[in-house]
């Protein structure tokens, strides 16, 4: 079953830039100006998505000297991919099922 948490990281991961930089991250670990060059996005609106991404728990930063690496939280991407597929697997066993009108 769907959590008010799991509707939340779903509008978190509905934006289309956010859903960029998690794509690139389920790639490989970059830093913001790595994200920058990939996404043409500028620093400030590129940090701040990063911290909705950070908030919601599905990047970790890592210190690197002067720099900020960002990693993807592959079981938090997980979880929400086994929620809908329960949810396909429900509709699939409810396919015959027609409740029928009053």
């Amino acid at each position: 079953m769907m959590t008010p948490a799991d509707a939340d990281l779903m509008r978190v991961l509905a934006d289309p830039l956010r859903f960029r930089i998690v794509q690139l991250l389920a790639r490989e670990t970059l830093c913001t100006t790595h994200l920058m060059e990939e996404t043409g996005a500028k620093q400030t609106n590129l940090s701040n998505h990063l911290k909705v991404l950070r908030d919601a728990g599905v990047v970790e930063t890592e210190p690197c000297g002067r720099w900020t690496y960002y990693k993807l939280r592959p079981d938090v991407i997980q979880n929400v991919a086994d929620r809908f597929a329960d949810l396909a697997a429900t509709a699939r066993a409810a396919a015959d099922h027609k409740r029928a009108c009053p």
